[in-house]
């Protein structure tokens, strides 16, 4: 299959099956840099052959820059007002981004960022997109990503849709028992290399995620009661988040407060991360990861979260839905650690009946998300 048949397997994918666009509706499409025009075509194309009224906005990492570098919080109020008054008469939301300069955002004081999410992230993504919209959020692969995964640009592509386009049907059939499971667990604890961190998610309903709001997919999320975290944590994967670079970040917690953290990478920015506001200090979501064909970190959280033998948590903001936490905080960050022997191995205990060991489900009921039986 050639590269443009792929796109449009995928482009048609998403508005059918993820945001299941129909006849007669808005859609809002989203596009972060050049690099992502060929698919941003694409959804522009077909959404309109289906017979919606497609919304089109290019936008890019450096265009955000100058805005948040030149602009009073009055402008930038003013403009993310704009763009939520378009968000409340749509139907669905699409973004496909492909971040060219992966670092564009480093230089920015955290003050200016913590600024422009505070107005704009707020009021565009949890007051319009999440609640109104039907939406789906993806990368394209491009030079960049391709430069950082350490792939060609071919094998890059052959990737990309291998985990994009892999069977989400299968995928949530096999995740059920897990949210089942998870549904039912008070405590949980994880162990692996200087980790050992207990905490509950007692009454705090697991989410499936199969191929409808992200793509790539493949996690099953939840949230840790806020306060119930004790223990520490080493996180095993980089991170870029808000444009810098963080690498192998450990965090002690008591009480679901962190008490300790630290990265080998930009320590003094992750200090200031911790500080923007009082929910920057709790966690909102504990996750676990199972896509078959993601197996390494990309340096990009839409794939590293999905990596199978994989579990995340967040430190910030947790999501408005039936796993809300009650922590609120402008920050979502994202950290990845990965449990399969390759990379240390590790243990996932619900209720003291280990279910996971090195990656690899133990329990029966749980084995079809395996990722030998996955794809």
């Amino acid at each position: 299959m050639r590269v443009d048949e792929r796109l449009t397997k995928l482009a048609e994918s998403v508005l059918k099956n993820s945001v299941k666009l129909k006849k007669g509706e808005k859609i809002y499409i989203e596009a972060f840099s050049d690099s992502t025009k060929d698919l941003f075509n694409e959804f522009i194309r077909i959404a309109a052959k289906m017979g919606a009224t497609p919304f089109y906005f290019f936008n890019d990492n450096l265009f955000v820059k100058n805005l948040m570098i030149n602009s009073s919080e009055a402008q930038i109020e003013q403009y993310a007002k704009w763009h939520k008054a378009l968000l409340d008469d749509m139907d669905c939301y699409v973004a496909v981004r492909g971040y060219d300069d992966l670092f564009a955002l480093s230089d920015l004081p955290v003050a200016k960022q913590k600024l422009y999410n505070n107005i704009y992230y707020n009021l565009i993504h949890f007051e319009a997109r999440i609640p109104n919209t039907r939406w789906c959020i993806m990368r394209y692969p491009n030079d960049t990503m391709a430069a950082v995964s350490k792939m060609s640009r071919e094998k890059l592509e052959d990737f990309y849709f291998d985990c994009c386009l892999v069977d989400y049907k299968k995928m949530g059939k096999a995740m059920a028992p897990l949210k089942k499971l998870m549904d039912k667990t008070d405590k949980v604890r994880i162990k692996g290399p200087n980790t050992d961190l207990q905490f509950s998610i007692r009454d705090l309903k697991a989410v499936i995620c199969d191929g409808t709001m992200n793509i790539p997919d493949g996690e099953v999320y939840t949230a840790p009661v806020k306060e119930s975290i004790n223990g520490h944590i080493q996180f095993n994967t980089d991170t870029v988040y808000d444009g810098t670079f963080y690498s192998n970040v450990y965090l002690e917690f008591k009480d679901g407060k962190i008490i300790k953290a630290e990265s080998r990478a930009n320590n003094d920015k992750l200090q200031k991360q911790l500080s923007v506001d009082d929910g920057a200090k709790y966690m909102g979501e504990f996750a676990i990861g199972v896509n078959p064909y993601i197996r390494k970190e990309m340096l990009d959280i839409l794939f590293d979260e999905k990596i199978a033998c994989s579990l995340h948590m967040a430190i910030g903001n947790s999501y408005s839905d039936e796993s809300f936490n009650g922590n609120r905080s402008n920050v979502h960050w994202d950290l990845v650690l990965i449990q399969d022997k390759a990379h240390g191995g590790g243990e996932i205990w619900f209720d003291d009946v280990l279910i996971r060991k090195d990656g690899i489900f133990t329990i029966k009921e749980l084995q079809g998300l395996n990722p030998d039986k996955l794809k």
